[in-house]
């Protein structure tokens, strides 16, 4: 009986260390932002922002403002509100994720009080392992004329990362890289791109559909004449050392016109090169 006992116990403590080893799904983040969708639908914006955000969260109006102290801070926002996910990952603790994809919000009845655009979500789970909103940014652009590719991948189950032991460590390196990326754009922005872009890389600038692929972004960037300098303000990485965020100011040269953006870049770690690459920036106008 005592060996049927110990054989019983070790089946279960073999279960349970393989699911505390298997990667969070992608579903939990898409859940998340369905659940935030529909508190949107049924408290408001005010409520539903101030419901899901994590203590520290931010969002740009259009400097860079907690979002408990902004919402907190405004009356109930008139109008209605709706997106929906197309692009999303998590990270394999599950500490971290995002989403992104089209928003349409609407201030009135007719069609042209319909504002378009994209928006991009970060969410960072709490003590309680739930997913709290840590970061909103969003940019305008005109009614997308095709339907946006869905793009949900889960973490690689084949290639578990080593847990981060020293979380201040892990985030002073995604600090460094992404001050070592603002060095390199003055000299050449098509050059730094070039070596910070994941191949599935995605550019999120204002007036301008979602551009995505290495190749599109330089031909983007070449075209409209954009030259870039920025400044750090903050970042963070996930436990499993495999998904990071970066944030801070950027001025924009493009063509002649020259003004002021926030940035929020989205980093992942090349499992075979160990470099992180830019899986996503998104720049949103500082009205001056």
């Amino acid at each position: 009986m005592k060996r049927i006992a110990l054989t019983v116990i070790m089946l279960i403590s073999c279960a349970a260390l393989a699911a505390a080893q298997a990667p969070a799904p992608v579903s939990k983040v898409i859940s998340a932002e369905d659940n935030f969708n529909k508190l949107v639908a049924h408290k408001g914006i005010k409520d539903a922002f101030l419901t899901v955000a994590d203590p520290e969260g931010i969002t740009f109006k259009p400097k860079i403002v907690k979002i408990t102290d902004f919402y907190s801070s405004i009356d109930k926002q008139p109008g209605t509100l709706q997106w929906q996910p197309k692009f999303a990952r998590i990270s394999y603790n599950g500490d971290l994720a995002f989403t992104a994809g089209p928003y349409i919000y609407q201030n009135g009845v007719s069609d042209d009080d319909k504002v378009y655009g994209d928006y991009v979500s970060i969410w960072r789970a709490d003590a309680d392992n739930k997913l709290k909103l840590l970061i909103d940014v969003a940019i305008q652009h005109p009614e997308a004329e095709q339907q946006a590719v869905i793009d949900f991948k889960e973490p690689n189950a084949s290639k578990k990362p080593e847990v981060n032991k020293d979380p201040f460590g892990g985030k002073n390196i995604i600090l460094a890289t992404d001050k070592y990326l603002n060095q390199t754009l003055p000299m050449s922005s098509l050059a730094a791109y070039k070596e910070f872009l994941s191949p599935e890389g995605r550019y999120y600038f204002p007036g301008f559909e979602p551009i995505t692929g290495t190749d599109k972004i330089l031909k983007f960037l070449n075209n409209e004449a954009i030259s870039i300098t920025a400044e750090n303000v903050g970042g963070g990485r996930s436990t499993s050392n495999d998904l990071a965020y970066s944030y801070g100011r950027a001025r924009i040269t493009k063509g002649t016109i020259v003004s002021n953006y926030n940035y929020v870049r989205i980093w992942e770690l090349d499992n075979t090169s160990h470099k992180w690459n830019i899986l996503l920036e998104v720049f949103s106008a500082i009205e001056n």
